[in-house]
């Protein structure tokens, strides 16, 4: 099981496995390689499989974390997989999943068979990835995917979001709050990278300014704090 994990999470479950946006600080790639390498399907993580096998499972109760080994919802992920995943959700009304990606844009095309037992989440690590440093990662935009998640609590106020900046990189404040206030999540994840990756770090002072500010408009869940590994 990978160290990304969140408080309220009971189960994971990965009927999808693999990533097609080979971020530089991905551990579940790192894990895929090393402890669980031996299993099948992650011996090319990026070359995402359907485990067909989990299709099957029900869940009767908890907070299940969908596809923290892989993201369910790239560009590259076959419609009819996304709709099987949701279908599994669909027949587990009393479990709840949260769903994160980087590429929150293929929610939308999903919202007419959402289930309602879902919180959706993307990952939004800065505003903006710093300039003049290796490709952080083949995602969309963090500030593309912020607005994406506007859209969606725009266009269904309901629905249940969350916004995950971890790890967290070099940010400009006046930005990245706002672009994270205006989406409302129910609750943000924020925390330092733990594989040491050596990106970008803020100070550990601007950080926590950042929760102290978002916190005033939603729940705060802090992680690793640090100071940056270049201070």
């Amino acid at each position: 099981m990978p160290k990304l994990m969140f408080l309220e999470v009971t189960k994971t479950w990965n009927p999808w496995v693999g990533c097609v946006h080979n971020c530089v600080y991905c551990s579940a790639r790192e894990l895929a390689e090393t402890r669980l390498k031996h299993l099948p399907q992650y011996r090319d993580f990026g070359i995402p499989v359907l485990v067909e096998k989990e299709l099957k499972r029900r869940f009767q109760k908890g907070y299940i974390f969908c596809c923290n080994m892989g993201d369910l919802w790239a560009n590259q992920t076959p419609d009819n997989v996304i709709e099987q995943v949701l279908q599994v959700v669909w027949n587990s009304p009393k479990a709840t999943f949260l769903m994160l990606t980087k590429n929150p844009s293929r929610y939308l095309d999903f919202l007419h068979i959402m289930p309602p037992n879902v919180v959706l989440g993307a990952t939004i690590e800065t505003d903006e990835y710093p300039q003049g440093e290796q490709m952080i990662s083949g995602a969309p935009p963090p500030i593309n995917r912020a607005v994406v998640m506007w859209r969606l609590k725009h266009r269904i106020p309901e629905l249940k979001t969350m916004v995950c900046i971890e790890p967290i990189m070099e940010f400009n404040l006046w930005t990245l709050a706002p672009l994270v206030m205006m989406i409302r999540p129910e609750y943000v994840y924020l925390g330092y990278d733990n594989h040491s990756h050596h990106l970008v770090e803020p100070p550990l002072e601007k950080t926590q300014k950042l929760i102290e500010v978002l916190g005033t408009y939603t729940e705060m869940r802090t992680k690793t704090l640090r100071e940056k590994w270049d201070a």
